[in-house]
């Protein structure tokens, strides 16, 4: 089998309530507040080097995957207010054990629709696995869909 075989790409949408601009903030400029909505999911999130939300920053997460701690540090490649677009590329940590490389990327857009209210956020995840006995990411995935809705609910509940 080619070692192509090894890399891959999974993706998922997630319909929330929230804006688009609302949901990129967070993840963008505020991700140390993420765990005070989903802090069974995400512990911490703390900057280790540079400026939130800009290009070249460098970040540690604390979070739960599988029921077990997790830590992962990650650069900031892309930012896209515009299209309310950022991509982490993983670095460090638990994730590297098992990939050659993980990069996550997270756009927000506006429904479509009648209604006019409420985004997608459109999660990619493109990693190369080390061997053939490591899983596709798609539990990561499931994360990713969780801690959206999750923070989805916090953005709209009310004061």
């Amino acid at each position: 089998m080619a070692s192509s075989a090894l890399t891959g790409k999974v993706e998922t949408d997630v319909e929330i309530k929230a804006s688009p601009e609302q949901f990129h903030d967070m993840f963008t400029n505020k991700p140390h507040h993420l765990h005070h909505a989903c802090n069974d999911k995400i512990q911490a999130c703390d900057l280790h080097e540079g400026e939130w939300g800009k290009v070249g920053t460098i970040v540690n997460w604390s979070y739960v995957h599988d029921g077990k701690a997790k830590q992962v540090k990650d650069v900031i490649e892309a930012v896209d207010p515009d299209k309310n677009l950022i991509t982490f590329r993983m670095v460090e940590g638990d994730l590297m054990e098992e990939y050659k490389s993980f990069v996550v990327t997270l756009q927000v857009s506006p429904k479509s629709g009648d209604s006019g209210s409420g985004s997608v956020v459109h999660w990619t995840i493109e990693y190369e696995r080390l061997h053939q006995g490591i899983d596709h990411p798609e539990t990561l995935l499931q994360l990713a869909i969780d801690v959206s809705k999750d923070l989805d609910a916090h953005l709209t509940k009310p004061n």
